[in-house]
Parts: C-alpha cells; sequence; structure tokens
C-alpha cells in the first residue's frame, strides 16, 4: 500500500481506463456523478491531511453520513461512471466534511467534454455556470429550496398543465398498475437561464400522499401524548409559553408541523389548603390556590394539505441543453440509480466500509485498488449482459436451484 501510494497512481489509472474504453468499446458520452460517506473505526489523529513525500492525504473526519452513522469519522468518496453499463470511469478519495456542492467542478474539468448527470448538488450557479459556460451540457435535479420550484407548485393550484407521457414502466409487484412519467415544460426558464422541464411520477405520487398522511397522524398522537402526560399527577410543564415549546418540538420530530398544528387549552382549578400547623377545628383558616392546566388539541391544517397533493409526484429537471427532448432529459436524469448500485457493490460485496487501517496513505492506495476492483466487477456484468442481447436471452439460469436472472451482476 506505501509503495502504491508513492508511485504515479494518476498515470496508472489513466492508462488502465484508455486500455478499457478502447478494448470493450465504452460509451462515454454521458457520465454520472455521485458520492458516499466510507465509515472509518478509530480516532486517526494523525489523518490531519498532512502530506506524505509530497503528495496530499485525505482528512479523516465527522461529515454528513450517508451511511446514518453520524458517530463514526468517514471519509468521502467520489465516484464517476458511464451511462454505458455504468463502468467507473475515476474516482476522488476526498475529506470526510466534504459537501458535494463544490466537487463538480473539479469532476468536470477533469474529464471535460461529456454529457454531465448528477443529483441536486449539481443545481448551484457556480458549478452550472462552469460548465455550461465551457460549452458542456448537465442535467440535474432541482432542489425545493429554489423559488422556481415554489412558483410552479403554486401555480399548480389554479392551473392544470399539458401532461405528455414520456415513459413507462411495470409496477413492482405483479398486479400492480404500470408506473408512469409524463413531463411538462416549465412556463419560464431558470434564473439562470436555463430548460427546467417538469415531471410527473405515478409512483411518487402514491409515495408522497402515504409520507403525508403517516407523518399527519404521528404528529396527531404526537400531541394526543402530550395532552395526556398535562393531565397527568406529574405533570412539569407548567407555563403556557413551556407547554407551546414541548408541542411544537413534538411535531418537528415527527416532521408533521406543516400539516398539524395545535390548539392550548386553558382551565382553572380551586383548592384550599389548611394555612397553618396543627389538627383543623372549627376556627382554622385556609387559603385558596389556583392551579392553571393546560390542554392541547391537534389540528389539521386542510389547506397545506390541499396545496401538497396538488403536486404529488413532481419534481424538476434542469439542463442547459436546449436540443434534448422531453423525454429524453427524463431518460438521462433516470439512469443515476445505476451508479448507487455502484456504490453498494462497493461497500457490500467488495467490504469497502469500515475501513481498519490507520495509515492515511495506505488508505488512499486501498481506494485505489478498490476502484480497479470495481472497474473489472462492472466490465463482467457488462459483458454478460451484453452477450444475453446477443443472443437475445431475457433470462439466464443463474440463481441458486437454477432460478431465472433477468439483470445478472458480477
Amino acid at each position: 500500500m506505501d509503495a502504491l501510494f508513492d508511485a504515479d497512481r494518476a498515470s496508472l489509472l489513466t492508462a488502465v481506463m484508455l486500455a478499457a474504453i478502447s478494448e470493450f468499446s465504452i460509451d462515454t458520452d454521458q457520465l454520472h456523478n455521485d458520492s458516499t460517506s466510507i465509515s472509518v473505526h478509530g480516532a486517526y489523529r494523525d489523518a490531519e491531511g498532512s502530506p506524505r513525500h509530497g503528495k496530499a492525504t485525505p482528512v479523516i473526519t465527522h461529515g454528513h453520513s450517508k451511511d446514518h452513522r453520524p458517530d463514526l469519522k468517514q471519509l468521502v468518496w467520489i465516484l464517476t461512471v458511464s451511462a454505458d453499463g455504468a463502468v467507473p470511469i475515476t474516482y476522488r478519495l476526498a475529506d470526510g466534511n466534504t459537501v458535494d456542492d463544490p466537487t463538480h467542478v473539479p469532476t468536470w474539468d477533469g474529464l471535460v467534454d461529456f454529457f454531465y448527470v448528477a443529483d441536486s448538488k449539481l443545481c448551484s450557479r457556480q458549478a452550472m455556470g462552469h460548465i455550461a459556460g465551457r460549452g458542456g451540457r448537465l442535467v440535474t435535479v432541482m432542489p425545493r429550496s429554489r423559488k422556481e420550484d415554489t412558483a410552479f407548485r403554486d401555480w399548480l393550484q389554479t392551473h392544470t398543465p399539458t401532461w405528455t407521457e414520456a415513459a413507462r414502466r411495470p409496477g413492482p409487484r405483479l398486479g400492480e398498475p404500470d408506473e408512469v412519467y409524463s413531463t411538462t415544460p416549465a412556463r419560464a426558464p431558470s434564473a439562470e437561464g436555463y430548460r427546467i422541464v417538469w415531471v410527473h411520477s405515478t409512483a411518487k405520487a402514491g409515495r408522497d400522499a402515504a409520507s403525508r398522511m403517516a407523518r399527519t397522524e404521528a404528529g396527531v398522537a404526537a400531541i394526543d401524548a402530550l395532552d395526556l402526560k398535562l393531565a397527568g399527577p406529574r405533570n412539569r410543564l407548567k407555563t403556557r409559553a413551556v407547554v407551546e415549546q414541548a408541542a411544537a418540538a413534538a411535531l418537528a420530530d415527527t416532521r408533521a408541523d406543516r400539516w398539524v398544528t395545535f390548539t392550548i387549552g386553558e382551565t382553572m382549578t380551586t383548592t384550599y389548603n389548611q394555612a397553618g400547623p396543627g389538627r383543623p377545628n372549627a376556627t382554622t383558616n385556609y387559603r385558596e390556590v389556583l392551579t392553571t392546566r393546560y390542554t392541547l388539541h391537534p389540528d389539521i391544517a386542510l389547506e397545506h394539505i390541499a396545496h401538497d397533493a396538488a403536486n404529488d409526484g413532481c419534481f424538476p429537471l434542469i439542463t442547459c441543453d436546449r436540443d434534448l427532448s422531453d423525454a429524453d432529459v427524463l431518460s438521462a436524469y433516470h439512469y443515476q440509480p445505476n451508479l448507487e448500485r455502484r456504490h453498494h457493490l462497493l461497500k457490500s460485496v467488495q467490504d469497502a466500509a469500515p475501513v481498519l487501517l490507520h495509515s492515511p496513505a495506505r488508505i488512499e492506495a486501498l481506494f485505489c485498488c478498490q476502484f480497479l476492483a470495481l472497474l473489472i466487477a462492472a466490465l463482467i456484468e457488462r459483458e454478460v449482459r451484453a452477450g444475453m442481447a446477443r443472443a437475445a436471452l431475457d433470462i439466464i439460469e443463474l440463481y441458486p436451484e437454477l432460478r431465472d436472472c433477468k439483470a445478472p451482476s458480477t
């Protein structure tokens, strides 16, 4: 590993990739990029980015864990694959606290002149402007935080766009309806002047509605549980401000605060306590004690539910390419999940995570080997599937007990 780190890995990988592209006739016109986190175990106090023999080493630190392990330090693995068999083309191992937004510009600069497809982190003025300004083409999904997204969803409340069917897939289970994808061009371009293509997915519409219903029910249950607690003898929420804060936190925890609200009720109870010590008698004085009790009642924000239901299943794609049809833009983005399969292969079959080495240089070299293994696996898979196509085979008997396999992998 030390020797591999010190070697000229860039030239090695370039030679390997050029040979693979030539030998297997890999189409590199369209490339897909994404990143994932690689968990590591241990303190890694020496992994602070100190160079070794003039070469940089990655910083192992905490970051946004895509493995949902914020307790572990990590590295960020950035992978680019072709749209022809999801063959890995290049990779980078970045610091553990690297965010996705600034990674796209160096990826583009390292490859140049291809159709670039990535997730919503590519949708920034700097990254898109860098690619489009150099004659590049891109497709990415527009995040919900953009004003263009909000404007279209508000427009949908009173208008019905003309949807054109762009793709259709069989349902995931036998007997379920087809998944239909329809597109419509946005009424106006993005703030940067790029095309926006809106997509409606029947499958996503069902998921959106089910998710909203589940969160709404969870929010109502959380408010009811808190109201029960307020009525208990050991209630510690004594002021209106504290009750309101606790109810808002309960809705935020269930992510139902957009669709569920609450009203606070107030009741006064009067009790009388003996004013002094001793046994009570005819002359005993009592003092009046007023106690305020609060109640909570959940309310449903019907206007918000109706607003969101009108745009269930919708999401926007943005591209600087003016020649592609709306269906082609969707088709390009639909290939992105194949890249996710490469991340899965890296972490599961190749056991890349967790990393148990403690030398940053050796870890960097190890992931060079992981990339080469991923490349070989992808080429094997691509060759098998190409062979099936040449032989006009829809299935081959690869699974145990010679069961049918429609999409063989390595």
